[in-house]
């Protein structure tokens, strides 16, 4: 199976609009639903799974959860501009495991952010957030999972029209059904912005080419086409500090811009990585990009990790001067009684959430 899989068409036309959106969320406007035995998130009223991508209905639609915790009338798919995406996809982890409770510690989490954004100055909320079921891709191989998870794509996607879709993973390795996807629309026209510890350019692993550890040298073969952008990089990757000489030698050989973390604690860092995007950017944000003193709940940390606003000073900029089509926060493995790790993640959808409806 191959994740290149052309379709025609560009991106449709703007999300609805809302009427009468809540103010402030203080305790009567930000109202609870009953809370699902077991601590799980709320259940969202049922869905017409007719408004929703085509691909969706042939997924399993268990433990239903609404980011942020919205009321109905800013989580419906009709009314929202950002849709979250939960992919509990884990299937080759390299060494801590627990990724696939990825999504729902973030979704948990995110009930606790407040919703003005001091930084923007608006709650960013109001554009309408729509958490759609978490997709489970069955119990087949990675190479077949993956292209199923691209067929979704490819039809949420299609559904979606201007809606700003978060995937939220889940391994590393389903960043490259959307990166391609979203490539394959674009005519190549596409520049990959990675945030990371590692390059995760090996081509096989663990006698795999479908690893976690390999997805974006899966992304470089099958996604952005360098020969539509000019002097643009196929991938921007940010905070790498762990590689293999052959890794090195592919980032040689390719149009690949890396800002090694050690390169972050001199000026110009962002400059360089904001300067190397083409116009169309897609984001895929391991959270092993952090430094384990903020983020020590992942599979494979590395220390020297970029900070919180080491991140939200790239995000902001490239929000701003370039067109971001979507995203991925991938790798949270949660800790029982470590919650922060969660939140941040959770914080950090939100503050994409809120640039892109900043800046578009």
């Amino acid at each position: 199976m191959s994740l290149l899989r052309p379709r025609a068409g560009r991106r449709g036309p703007a999300a609805a609009g809302l009427d009468g959106r809540p103010g402030r969320n203080d305790a009567v406007q930000r109202r609870r639903l009953p809370a699902r035995a077991g601590g799980l998130l709320p259940r969202l009223p049922a869905l017409n799974e007719a408004d929703l991508p085509r691909g969706l209905a042939e997924h399993a639609w268990t433990d239903r959860r609404n980011f942020l915790d919205l009321p109905p009338e800013l989580s419906r798919w009709d009314a929202a501009g950002a849709v979250i995406l939960p992919i509990p996809y884990e299937a080759t982890t390299s060494w801590g495991t627990g990724t696939r409770e990825g999504p729902a510690a973030i979704i948990e989490a995110s009930r606790y952010i407040e919703w003005y954004d001091e930084e923007l100055d608006r709650e960013p909320y109001e554009v309408g957030v729509c958490t759609l079921p978490s997709i489970d891709l069955g119990t087949v191989g990675p190479e077949p999972a993956i292209a199923r998870l691209r067929a979704l794509y490819d039809d949420l996607l299609e559904a979606a029209g201007d809606r700003f879709i978060i995937g939220l993973g889940g391994e590393h390795s389903i960043s490259s059904a959307p990166a391609c996807a979203w490539a394959d629309r674009l005519g190549g026209d596409l520049t990959i912005l990675q945030f990371d510890a590692h390059t995760d350019l090996r081509d096989r692993h663990h006698d795999s080419p479908w690893n976690h550890a390999c997805v974006m040298r899966r992304v470089l073969e099958h996604g952005p086409d360098g020969g539509n952008r000019g002097n643009a990089a196929d991938i921007v990757a940010v905070g790498i500090r762990a590689l293999t000489r052959e890794e090195r030698d592919v980032i040689r050989d390719h149009r690949i811009e890396v800002v090694f973390a050690h390169e972050m604690r001199r000026p110009g860092w962002i400059e360089r990585a904001a300067e190397a995007l083409g116009e169309n950017v897609y984001i895929t944000f391991d959270v092993d990009f952090f430094d384990p003193s903020l983020m020590p709940a992942t599979g494979t940390p590395e220390p020297g990790g970029g900070s919180w606003w080491d991140a939200l000073d790239l995000l902001s900029r490239v929000f701003g001067e370039r067109n971001v089509v979507g995203a991925d926060i991938v790798e949270l493995a949660p800790r029982q009684g470590e919650e922060a790790s969660a939140f941040t993640a959770a914080k950090l959808a939100y503050k994409m959430i809120g640039f892109w409806s900043e800046y578009r």
